[in-house]
């Protein structure tokens, strides 16, 4: 067998997943057999229960599972021998749960036999490109190497190709994500990641790379009650809560924030507590002689988002 151009090092030779059977075992030969071994359907159910909102993403995941599900029943049969094209490309704005998702894919295609590791590797254009001569392909290399047998999800992957500059390395970069792609997809799931436009654009100047790519998935921005929802989740999730007047103070904030630029979803929600919790100790942190309860130490009240300068506009 021909050895492919950038052949990573301790990948396997490409074989159909889920062919081989453990010795005595049968063959699945229905849906309900192949998830109770292969226990896809509990990572499904923790990406309801995790995630708000995300309904058309999360109908998107279950239609792949189902394919992959179906697919091994078609093995089983005979019916089919190739490796399904899995690499994929989620779009949207930041703080909508990309990443998040992106690791729940990689346990999927781990646990229905597509992949070894089911570990995912998250990079961005710097971990990959170098900056002089004979220094992108041992970076790039390097990461496909870590990634083999799970998942390399790609942040922002439009800054790998700049055309504007003459001596940019980021087409040798994608040249060899292209072969590694194609020669080894048995093994290794690749996932591009940014804005719609950019990403959009992105594939034009790359036909090869969009040709690669069979899920493209679309990440729609939270809505304001959906964000107050991660908000009290990450609060709980961290033994805090609102008072009654703080809740409304922060949905009054998430309204006014939504109107400035540079929002990023969940990630400005995160950072708003942040910011809000350093506001609670600074305030408690003054009553030195006061004895402090469980309450006092786990309320954000109303000062304490009112505090933040998009109220001062």
């Amino acid at each position: 067998m021909t050895t492919p151009l950038y052949a990573i090092p301790g990948a396997p030779a490409t074989s159909a997943p889920g062919v081989t059977e453990a010795a005595g075992v049968a063959p699945p030969r229905t849906v309900a057999q192949v998830l109770a071994q292969s226990q896809v359907e509990a990572v499904l159910d923790e990406l309801d229960r995790d995630l708000v909102g995300l309904k058309p993403v999360k109908q998107r995941i279950r239609d792949i599972a189902a394919l992959l599900v179906i697919d091994k029943l078609r093995l089983a049969h005979g019916l089919a021998a190739a490796t399904p094209s899995l690499h994929m490309c989620f779009t949207g704005n930041p703080g909508t749960g990309k990443t998040t998702v992106a690791m729940r894919m990689a346990q999927i295609l781990h646990r229905l036999g597509y992949v070894r590791k089911g570990h995912l590797v998250a990079v961005t254009r710097d971990d990959l490109v170098g900056q002089y001569i004979g220094h992108t392909a041992p970076k790039t290399k390097e990461v496909l190497k870590k990634a083999m047998g799970g998942v390399l999800f790609i942040d922002e992957a439009y800054y790998l190709y700049r055309p504007e500059n003459e001596r940019d390395y980021g087409a040798e970069a994608i040249e060899i994500l292209l072969q590694v792609m194609e020669n080894q997809r048995d093994d290794l799931v690749v996932i591009l990641a940014g804005y719609k436009d950019r990403m959009d654009t992105f594939f034009q100047s790359n036909p090869g790379m969009s040709s690669r790519i069979a899920h493209h998935i679309d990440f729609p921005d939270y809505a304001s009650d959906e964000l107050m929802a991660i908000a009290e989740r990450m609060l709980a999730g961290m033994a805090y809560r609102f008072a009654p007047e703080a809740r409304a103070a922060f949905d009054e904030y998430l309204a006014r924030r939504l109107q400035q630029p540079h929002f990023a979803n969940a990630r400005s929600v995160r950072n708003a507590l942040d910011r809000a919790r350093l506001r609670q100790a600074s305030r408690l942190f003054a009553e030195r002689d006061r004895v402090l309860t469980e309450a006092d130490l786990t309320t954000l009240d109303e000062r304490d988002i009112r505090a933040s300068r998009v109220f001062a506009s």
